[in-house]
């Protein structure tokens, strides 16, 4: 048989793969699930009555309501809504100013008609409708006119301002008035000396020259040899305070376990020489060695030689401290203080000078108690330094900064001003490496610097932090608790304190001392003594 030709032969029939075929089969099927199961769950949802219908619809137009009112309402230009809360907001502030200027009856009517615009509002928000510029009106325009008022009675923001500034300024300068007069009563307070301590020196200084016994039992008592034994205990104290004085050694005694290896070195001046030296050759404490002398004894100690006695004789710092005329008292009293000048204060930057023979003494102020046995502090290392002192620069007191001018350029390049303070009132001093560093000489150079008061005001501290600066070993704070004259100290420290100071105007043999410190310093006093009888102690 022929073949046909090409292309006259039938187009060849493609069949469709299996594969296909059952795909499609089974979309069919889910397609069919599909539909049986949203069928059933029409079937299944329950039937809600109208009322709750409703209900829904109320609470979505309820929303679109809440959402056009925080929105289009308050954002657009015409709204009205903001205008009167703009009111209120202004409205509110002139009522403060107002009140400030005693215009007590337009401050009632501005927080009347604010009352008023607040009412409108809270209508507004109870209805769920944006408010209309026709029931606004009045309260827009009565605010308005309160507020135009406001502007007449010169309440805009810049004159209040003025106003106000002007108020703390003149706060301030009442709030320094009266601080200047309690720093300067306070000092004087604290500068008086009361009538039973100068009692007490005039009856001693009256059995002092009256008394040879007395002069003998000091001389016998005093031990020469023992002033210079550097195998002994060796403390010194300045001071013209005999009472403070006799509670330092007292308490000192009281408190060590080899009394009789403790010498203590006081130095005074001229007028309470006598006094000291009859106060301690009348009474004595558990062994102890006492060592009275007086500075105007020391050669040594002359204009010449000591940069303090050489400012003295300048007029000028004598009309700063003595006078208080030449900055029209824009320096405080307290910066103006005379004792700051007192040699007593200063000799504590002579020690080897004064002592020449020994080698590590311990410094006492004459307001501190001690209350534990002192004798560990001369076997403490000092690592080389000269200085073993207790820092300060914790809670209320300071570091270099708060002492010192860093904004002149020898301090400020000689000195870091985070570096921390220290405390002078129980000091342990190496003096040999004193003497190998010459820290006076230090001192010196500092005071001579310091003629113009310039880098520092006050005291002795801040000459003492740039002479012992970097010559200085921490001590356990616990070996010298401050604050007891001014503050409120913490009880636990104070009872683990191995002393206990008083710095401050607060001291305890003042009226003007706290009252819960003093019985820390009294218990170290005999009030039972003839001597303090006498003179009415108590």
């Amino acid at each position: 048989m022929r073949r046909r030709g090409q292309d006259f032969r039938r187009p060849v029939r493609r069949r469709i793969s299996h594969v296909v075929w059952w795909t499609l089969c089974g979309i069919a099927v889910l397609l069919f699930i599909v539909i049986l199961s949203k069928e059933s769950q029409i079937e299944s949802r329950p039937t809600f009555p109208k009322e709750i219908c409703a209900l829904q619809r109320y609470d979505r137009h309820d929303r679109i309501m809440e959402g056009l009112n925080i929105t289009d309402e308050m954002l657009s230009a015409n709204s009205v809504t903001r205008q009167l809360t703009d009111q209120i907001s202004l409205a509110k502030a002139f009522v403060v100013i107002a009140k400030e200027s005693n215009n007590l009856q337009f401050a009632w009517e501005l927080s009347a008609q604010i009352r008023n615009s607040q009412v409108l509002l809270s209508n507004a928000a109870t209805r769920r409708t944006p408010l209309t510029t026709r029931e606004t009106e009045t309260a827009i325009r009565d605010m308005a006119l309160l507020l135009y008022q406001a502007q007449q009675f010169h309440y805009d923001s810049a004159t209040m301002i003025m106003r106000l500034k002007a108020k703390i300024q003149g706060l301030e300068e009442q709030m320094g008035s009266v601080n200047e007069k309690s720093s300067k009563y306070g000092q004087i307070a604290a500068e008086e000396v009361p009538k039973s301590l100068y009692c007490l020196g005039v009856r001693l200084t009256t059995e002092w020259f009256g008394n040879q016994n007395l002069q003998r039992k000091l001389k016998e008592r005093k031990q020469m040899e023992k002033l210079t034994d550097n195998n002994l205990y060796h403390f010194c104290v300045f001071s013209d305070n005999i009472l403070a004085t006799s509670v330092v050694v007292n308490s000192t005694a009281s408190n060590s376990k080899n009394p009789d290896m403790i010498v203590f070195h006081l130095v005074t001046d001229e007028i309470n020489y006598a006094a000291m030296k009859a106060w301690f050759a009348i009474n004595s404490f558990r062994g102890v060695t006492v060592e009275v002398q007086k500075f105007e004894d020391f050669k040594w100690l002359n204009a010449s030689y000591v940069p303090v006695l050489k400012q003295l004789q300048d007029s000028e710092t004598q009309s700063y401290y003595f006078s208080g005329n030449n900055d029209g008292g824009r320096t405080p009293i307290k910066f103006r203080n005379p004792k700051y000048l007192s040699m007593l204060n200063h000799l504590r930057f002579y020690i080897p000078e004064v002592f020449p023979a020994l080698k590590k003494v311990v410094f006492l102020d004459d307001d501190v108690v001690v209350q534990t046995d002192l004798s560990a502090l001369f076997s403490i290392n000092l690592n080389g330094n000269v200085n073993g002192a207790v820092e300060t620069c914790m809670e209320t007191f300071h570091r270099y900064h708060k002492y010192l001018n860093y904004s002149h350029p020898l301090i400020r390049e000689h000195f870091d001003p985070d570096a921390c303070g220290w405390a002078f009132g129980m000091n342990i001093f190496d003096l040999v490496e004193w003497r190998k560093r010459n820290v006076t000489g230090i001192y010196h150079y500092w005071q001579e610097k310091n003629v113009d008061r310039t880098l520092w005001k006050l005291g002795t501290l801040p000459p003492g932090l740039l002479t012992f600066y970097g010559l200085t070993e921490p001590l356990n704070p616990a070996w010298h608790v401050l604050g007891l004259g001014y503050t409120n100290v913490d009880p636990q420290l104070i009872e683990k304190g191995a002393v206990l100071h008083y710095n401050g105007n607060s001291k305890p043999w003042l009226k003007i001392g706290m009252e819960k410190y003093k019985p820390l310093w009294e218990k170290y006093v005999d009030y039972n003594h003839p001597q303090l009888q006498q003179c009415n102690f108590h």
